[in-house]
């Protein structure tokens, strides 16, 4: 129950990350935001090291800047597809794909489940799609850019799971510092190869850089439970409850953007919730 209540709360949290992220990036280039983000990101980090300790080593150093070169494209895509919207639909989409990508890795690798978990596996999966993809008249939808960022995206953040959760169970936060360290890095790169070009764009504004800044802050408090939760319980178990992360962008969207959310979708949410619980006992 607790690792099901880590991954539920880490889900919520970067679904909230990707709202701030995704209305960021409508006031300036993605990856002007992405890069603000990754950097507000890497200092509470650093700032929170002294209190979270953790063995350094190249085996933590490693897997933590693999995963961030994942992670980096995954974002940049994520807050690209977020911005074109809708919201609501596009974050679903890279949560099928986010789940599918480690449940696969962690059950061909011989992570097993109790009956409630593998239904509670499919039960998750199914919600996604009753809250993403809504056959409902008058209900929002993708492009086909929108569709093809946010599949990009949902393979590259499934495959930043896996990789994290590779990293030494006794390096506390260290992976996540290198991960970020990286994706700051790359981020700062591509906007000096941007303003060079001529092609950054406007600005980001005051207000842009704020919710860019806060974006940042609440990704790093999500990705450090993210990384105790794979260390703590099966990598298949978060891979899935961390693609409930939509359900904070849905229910932002809706009250912030005004975005419809049709009555299945929230059927759909009432059934990832049901979900949780299964997985909890299996």
């Amino acid at each position: 129950m607790f690792v099901a209540a880590i991954g539920i709360t880490a889900a919520f949290i970067f679904g909230c990350a990707d709202f701030l992220g995704g209305l960021a990036a409508r006031r300036s280039h993605v990856v002007l935001v992405t890069g603000v983000a990754a950097v507000t990101g890497l200092v509470i980090l650093l700032l929170s090291w002294p209190l979270t300790g953790g063995a350094l080593s190249w085996e933590a150093a490693a897997w933590g800047a693999a995963s961030g070169f994942s992670g980096a494209l995954a974002i940049a895509l994520l807050y690209a597809c977020l911005a074109v919207g809708p919201m609501s639909i596009l974050s679903l989409l890279t949560a099928i794909i986010s789940a599918v990508v480690p449940m696969t890795v962690g059950l061909v690798r011989g992570e097993s489940l109790q009956s409630p978990g593998y239904l509670g596996l499919g039960l998750a999966l199914v919600a996604v799609v009753l809250v993403g993809f809504v056959p409902e008249r008058g209900a929002v939808r993708p492009s086909g850019r929108g569709l093809a960022m946010a599949v990009g995206s949902g393979a590259m953040i499934g495959l930043f799971l896996v990789l994290i959760e590779q990293a030494p169970h006794d390096s506390g936060m260290i992976p996540l510092l290198f991960n970020r360290g990286v994706n700051a890095v790359l981020m700062l790169a591509t906007l000096v190869g941007l303003r060079l070009t001529g092609r950054l764009g406007r600005p980001l504004p005051v207000g842009g850089v704020r919710i860019a800044m806060a974006g940042g802050v609440v990704d790093a408090l999500a990705n450090a439970m993210l990384l105790v939760g794979v260390r703590i319980g099966d990598l298949a178990v978060m891979g899935v409850l961390t693609a409930l992360y939509p359900a904070g962008t849905i229910v932002l969207a809706a009250g912030v953007l005004k975005e419809r959310i049709a009555p299945v979708q929230w059927g759909g949410l009432g059934i990832a919730l049901g979900a949780t619980v299964l997985l909890s006992l299996g």
